[in-house]
């Protein structure tokens, strides 16, 4: 299985500064938990201690909002692209 995930900015570090890296899993979950092994730290960034998403980072696969999906056991099909997008919030007018 292929999935392609894009990496933001904040979360390079860890994965030695790759804007993509390629996923395993067929469901989020197993996916963040593959890459937690490869790229130690990564899941702590995204996850509560719940094992659920943090409220500022959206995750989209094929441009779907895990959210409006089944979150964390959202299914990962063979050549999916995940996104994880840290929310941005203010600015001033």
């Amino acid at each position: 299985m292929t999935i392609l995930v894009r990496i933001p900015q904040p979360l390079r570090g860890l994965t030695g500064d790759l804007a993509t890296v390629d996923g395993s899993g067929s469901t989020l979950r197993e996916c963040i938990t593959n890459l937690e092994t490869e790229f130690p730290g990564i899941s702590e960034r995204i996850l509560e201690e719940d094992g659920e998403l943090r409220r500022f980072v959206n995750v989209y696969i094929d441009g779907e909002d895990v959210r409006f999906e089944q979150g964390m056991d959202t299914p990962i099909d063979d050549n999916s692209e995940i996104s994880i997008v840290p929310a941005v919030a203010g600015g001033s007018q």
